[in-house]
């Protein structure tokens, strides 16, 4: 699932393609033709993102609200327009770009009082100018639930997948199984600060680049790490691997369904 760096470089994108311009909107699946209709010929007024969950804004108040998903994708051509490969639920036309969405588990229509709904119950997101970092540790900290669970629970923190909770918590110091509620708020701000660096660095590069400059390949003398997620990381996916920091052996272990990741020595249980 695409983590939030990349629903902010994508809500970007369409903002660069479609703001403050008319678009047609289609569905040439047929699933969403209704709702397209109701933005069919409207401006672009705005888009933005939260966490996972991607806005746009017409000036009609409509607002639609598209999740990937695991599998959606939100994609940007430039014009000419080509005719729909596959079930496109949704087909945005601008002057100069289009946009088909496919795969997609949300794909509707809201209000704004539903919009606000759905911000108040995310965390904050780091990528946001509005974000409130106290929101998110008060819901950590009444929690006894591993901070490794809690980091991926969206009304914690918005738009943190498993590479970011896998590196934020190596950077950190901090074992994945320690309970929420054994987290200081110092402990949580200087986490919060390091993802707000890691996910800005991930909207303006594209990719998700954790090491720090002493441990990159060529300073190590290794061989750069060769993976379709991207950059270079301490421990996600490196399970057996030496840890870069101390060399002990990465571990792994399924957590709530999700693979996790971490160092035992340089991330200690206390």
């Amino acid at each position: 699932m695409p983590e939030g760096h990349t629903l902010f470089r994508l809500a970007a994108d369409l903002q660069s393609a479609f703001g403050d311009r008319q678009v047609s909107a289609t569905s040439p699946q047929g699933r969403f033709s209704e709702s397209a209709a109701l933005i069919d010929g409207r401006l672009v007024e705005s888009a933005e993102s939260a966490g996972k969950h991607l806005f746009l804004r017409f000036d009609n108040e409509q607002i639609l609200h598209v999740h990937l998903g695991l599998i959606g994708g939100f994609r940007i051509a430039s014009a000419p327009v080509s005719p729909p490969v596959g079930q496109v639920r949704l087909r945005l036309v601008g002057p100069s770009s289009y946009a088909d969405l496919r795969g997609a588990t949300t794909c509707e229509l809201i209000s704004a009082a539903e919009l606000e709904e759905i911000l108040a119950r995310l965390g904050p997101d780091p990528l946001r100018s509005d974000a409130d970092p106290e929101r998110g540790f008060a819901r950590l900290h009444k929690s006894g639930k591993s901070v490794g669970a809690l980091l991926m629970d969206q009304r914690v923190l918005a738009g943190v997948g498993n590479i970011f909770r896998a590196e934020s918590l190596f950077r950190a110091r901090l074992h994945p199984l320690t309970p929420g509620n054994r987290i200081s708020r110092r402990r949580w701000n200087a986490l919060w600060t390091d993802l707000v660096a890691l996910m800005a660095y991930g909207v303006e590069t594209g990719r998700i680049d954790t090491v720090r400059s002493e441990h990159e390949p060529e300073v190590m003398g290794r061989e750069p790490r060769v993976d379709k997620h991207g950059g270079e990381v301490y421990v996600y996916r490196r399970a057996g691997l030496a840890c870069h920091v101390c060399g002990t052996r990465v571990k792994t272990q399924v957590l709530e369904g999700r693979n996790l990741y971490w160092c035992s020595t340089c991330q200690r249980r206390r």
